[in-house]
């Protein structure tokens, strides 16, 4: 369990999934509906949702890009941390409202795999929350040019660390979205 104090709920962490973010992206409209299948599925179980958007030289805040893609739609209560690092925690306000919320344990979905993702997945973890992470409802674009891997093997090595990832008082892994039960968590 968290090593948090008095944190014994969830949060739904979705992050990044803007227009810019996953515009290309690895298998983009499977992802963004797994993405609002557990958004629906957090709200029926009252398990907080809360969104994290990204902005920088890039994505240049109130663009297009910037925007949260059309098929998501943030609720009115839900909170949303805006961030200018890969880390959601970095510089932001997301601490803050996870605590607001009583959140210790956080399940995360979005963009991109091998940057925002992984760098929230473990500023996550050595924060003191158990970090899950929904292996069908992340994605990245191609980076090859670069260097990297093509973003199905990214996205099957991420799910493959974060599965065997540990520490002191807190859990980690990952499961699919299908397998995703909200009740009882929240």
């Amino acid at each position: 369990m968290t090593t948090l104090e008095n944190r014994p709920n969830t949060a739904l962490l979705v992050v990044d999934v803007q227009n810019g973010v996953v515009e290309g992206a690895h298998e983009r409209d499977a992802v963004v509906a797994n993405v609002g299948h557990l958004i629906e599925k957090a709200r029926r179980a009252g398990t907080s949702v809360v969104w994290v958007q990204h902005s920088d030289k890039h994505l240049v805040r109130e663009s297009d890009d910037w925007r949260i893609v059309p098929e998501l739609t943030p609720g009115d209560a839900e909170p949303l941390v805006e961030k200018n690092y890969g880390d959601s925690f970095e510089d932001t306000t997301l601490e803050t409202v996870l605590s607001g919320l009583g959140a210790g344990r956080l399940v995360v979905v979005g963009a991109q795999t091998d940057a925002c993702i992984r760098s929230t997945l473990h500023g996550a973890l050595v924060r003191g929350y158990d970090v899950t992470l929904v292996s069908d409802a992340h994605t990245t674009e191609n980076q090859t040019a670069w260097g990297a891997p093509p973003p199905d093997q990214v996205i099957a090595h991420t799910n493959l660390y974060w599965s065997y990832q540990a520490a002191p008082g807190r859990t980690a892994g990952t499961v699919e979205t299908k397998n995703v039960d909200f009740v009882g968590m929240s």
